[in-house]
């Protein structure tokens, strides 16, 4: 089987295609897999260090304000749909697939048109403008929440949920020599505190103007500011306080905390999901089409989370907080909801609906 994956823009989209990408070699190793992604976005790094070859496509979404960049658009498109053709007919793919991003709407457009076995994996439960864009012209279409039939066709969709980091479950450790391992007490209430690998900026403003008081609450935390937010954070390290760029093992993060504050991309809330983790969700407002609080309603609406605006996120966090104190069975409840979600075996049942393309 030859295979062409396409997508990315954002770890949301890139992780969930190199898990597809591995799992079809670990069912086939000799089947034959080409990545192709937007030139300049963290999809031509990331995958190489997967292990995979890629491609780029000069490419990029509109911009939703008024720019000359937009001017550029139909020649890109006009060029990535040649270069696409161009990529297809060379490397003469069994079946393509595309997990959102600007570049996976001129391959998936292509190859649906050439006559290819086409799907597409969306990550969201709001369907993002590229995937409802392809959805009329795929054959199968992935989804990770239910009621997608208002984006997508019904007899295309397989619910499926959202692959998820295989090494997030493997080995994991218990809460206390976790919390061990990342420097913090054992026995003591534990917050992770994450807003992806660039960062969170009310997230991380919340936590500093609150941060006296969570401590005399008895918490302590281990704080993941961002790449882009790291040196304004760093001198906030002290006892009970862990403060760090990035987060190396996000197994062993997540299982040294009681509670998750974070975003509420689709990974994000997969991997909560998967593992069990009761969280506290601040929407990013943004993102295209606010999805990301579409996906934290998801759980919300189901006892499965918390949620916080982003404007309020500061205001809220200690009445929150003080809350799941009064309530011992709060953050139980929630972890066990949220693992009534989860769709551990997705990256399998999406490669099942691949093989039944071919």
């Amino acid at each position: 089987m030859r295979v062409i994956i396409s997508g990315g823009g954002t770890g949301g989209h890139i992780f969930p295609a190199i898990a597809i990408a591995n799992e079809l070699k670990r069912r086939d190793p000799e089947t034959a897999i080409l990545f192709v992604g937007a030139k300049d976005r963290m999809e031509m790094e990331k995958v190489p260090q997967a292990g995979f070859d890629i491609e780029g496509l000069w490419i990029s979404g509109i911009q939703r304000k008024i720019t000359i960049k937009n001017a550029l658009l139909p020649i890109k498109w006009v060029k990535s749909l040649w270069r696409s053709w161009s990529i297809i007919k060379r490397f003469k793919p069994t079946v393509v697939i595309g997990v959102g991003g600007y570049a996976s709407a001129a391959v998936l457009f292509v190859a649906s048109k050439m006559g290819i076995p086409t799907l597409i994996q969306e990550q969201n439960s709001y369907a993002g403008l590229t995937n409802k864009f392809l959805g009329k012209n795929v054959h199968t279409i992935c989804v990770a929440y239910p009621e997608m039939e208002k984006y997508f066709p019904s007899k295309k969709i397989v619910f499926t949920g959202n692959p998820v980091r295989s090494n997030l479950s493997e080995n994991m450790h218990s809460p206390q020599v976790s919390r061990s391992l990342l420097g913090l007490h054992t026995d003591k209430p534990t917050l992770f505190i994450t807003g992806g690998s660039l960062g969170a900026r009310t997230i991380n403003e919340g936590i500093t103007h609150n941060l006296q008081q969570l401590l005399a609450l008895g918490w302590q935390l281990y704080w993941q500011t961002g790449s882009t937010h790291y040196d304004l954070y760093k001198h906030l390290n002290q006892e009970g306080v862990v403060v760090t760029a990035f987060v190396k093992e996000m197994g062993v993060a997540y299982a040294a905390a009681d509670l998750v504050i974070c975003r509420a991309g689709a990974l994000t809330i997969s991997e909560l999901c998967v593992l069990g983790k009761p969280a506290l969700l601040v929407p990013s407002p943004y993102v295209a089409e606010d999805h990301q609080t579409h996906n934290a309603m998801q759980l919300f609406k189901h006892n499965a989370a918390l949620i916080s605006k982003d404007a309020t996120f500061s205001n809220d966090l200690i009445s929150i907080l003080t809350q799941i104190s009064a309530d011992e069975s709060l953050l139980t409840n929630l972890a066990s909801n949220a693992k009534l979600m989860a769709k551990p075996n997705a990256t399998a049942q999406i490669v099942d609906e691949i093989y039944k393309l071919v």
